[in-house]
């Protein structure tokens, strides 16, 4: 349940930043939450389970002593809700400082043979479709106050089209680009787009990774190096920071080769 009169307001003294994650309960988007309240935040947890997202409000709230995060059950897929959802969460706290988009799924890959347009069509809703409904309305609120900061959390595995679940690629490589394209317009208003591109990331959706899943790091780990990179405003982070080496490699590969690789 959210406390509203708990918060306390922002001064000129001790601001008090504002914060949105959608895709909040659990793994990287439940890591970060836990980040940005410990470093001064006030944050509006978004996420489709509702039992675990009150259960980590209420753990962020007890550490604090205060009312830190308030929680706000959604679907991303509810595509039409999201205006009224985010003009309530924004009058909620009082503005926004900095708007995260974590929200994603993926399903194990089934081989060489197989192809799932369900699954396909589930993971382009969510992981590409469902974050535009909430990219664009943030895009032009920030737009108009000339500032703020969007931070998309995408996957190392957009980064090139291989033959391992076909459809999460595809849908990481539009939710890249759809950033790029945000970051050019927003970025001579004064509004920071960053671009998330973990590896191997311990959560439960690792258990839907094509083959092995070397140097995976803890979702802890991960959300320290995001918070890193928002405060000093960059532009696209890899995390572990090696991944962006191991991905230059597979960006060049030539595609006659490249096509007959395994992964």
């Amino acid at each position: 349940m959210n406390h509203l009169s708990e918060i306390k307001p922002a001064t000129p003294l001790n601001p008090r930043r504002r914060a949105i994650i959608v895709g909040a309960s659990v793994g990287m988007g439940a890591a970060l939450a836990k980040k940005l309240t410990q470093e001064g935040y006030v944050a509006a947890l978004v996420a489709r389970q509702a039992d675990k997202l009150n259960a980590l409000c209420a753990e962020i709230n007890a550490a604090a002593g205060e009312t830190r995060a308030l929680a706000y059950p959604h679907d991303v897929t509810h595509y039409d809700d999201v205006p009224n959802l985010l003009r309530k969460i924004v009058a909620d706290l009082g503005g926004l400082d900095a708007f995260v988009l974590m929200a994603g799924i993926n399903f194990p890959p089934g081989g060489i043979d197989s192809y799932n347009f369900d699954h396909d069509r589930q993971m382009a809703e969510v992981n590409y479709i469902g974050a535009m409904a909430w990219l664009n309305p943030v895009a032009e609120m920030f737009q108009a106050a000339r500032r703020g900061q969007i931070v998309g959390v995408g996957s190392v595995a957009g980064d090139r089209g291989r033959i391992a679940n076909l459809g999460y690629n595809a849908s990481k490589a539009a939710l890249a680009t759809y950033l790029e394209a945000l970051r050019n317009r927003l970025t001579r208003f004064g509004v920071n787009v960053l671009t998330v591109k973990p590896g191997f990331v311990q959560t439960d959706m690792l258990k839907a990774a094509a083959g092995p899943t070397p140097f995976a790091i803890p979702p802890e780990k991960a959300a320290d190096d995001i918070y890193r990179a928002m405060r000093r405003r960059k532009q696209t982070l890899y995390t572990p920071f090696f991944w962006r080496y191991i991905m230059l490699v597979i960006q060049h590969i030539p595609s006659f080769i490249f096509r007959r690789l395994s992964i």
